[in-house]
């Protein structure tokens, strides 16, 4: 018995779905006003989804073409930054009332920035590992212009 065939509308349609989201999502978010940090903490989601997919994808790459595998790795750490980016823009975002009608709370004197929002501190965090394991500081630290290879087409 023969496998079933994929066609190439068909490949990896989970990927396809999240970018229909993404562009549905920009093409509609300037109707919803500022982020908030619901918002940022769904966009730091998807970031280090991303950077756990490319991060896979430049392991099983980088083998069987070495040069693939450096501009993935380079994908990666811009990935991360981004992400980083993120979760700091979240902790700087004022606290908003539970009850949602867009009232801002005083934070608790104990912690500078309120409590944090366990979920994306930890997602963070989890992700520190990957990070640290592929990645050097002078990587993570390096601006975010330029481009170290040729592109051939």
């Amino acid at each position: 018995m023969t496998p079933p065939t994929t066609t190439r509308s068909e490949t990896h349609p989970y990927l396809r779905a999240a970018s229909a989201g993404i562009r549905r999502h920009t093409t509609t978010s300037h109707l919803a006003g500022a982020a908030d940090r619901t918002h940022l903490d769904l966009l730091h989601a998807h970031l280090i989804a991303c950077h756990h997919l490319v991060d896979q994808l430049d392991t099983t790459t980088r083998p069987t073409s070495p040069t693939a595998g450096r501009h993935l790795a380079t994908a990666r750490t811009r990935l991360w930054q981004a992400a980083a980016a993120v979760h700091d823009a979240f902790h700087t975002l004022p606290l908003t009332d539970p009850a949602g009608n867009g009232e801002v709370c005083d934070p608790p004197a104990r912690l500078v920035g309120g409590p944090p929002f366990v979920t994306i501190c930890q997602r963070h965090q989890a992700a520190v590992h990957t990070v640290r394991r592929t990645t050097t500081s002078a990587e993570i630290d390096a601006p975010l212009h330029g481009h170290t290879t040729t592109c051939v087409r």
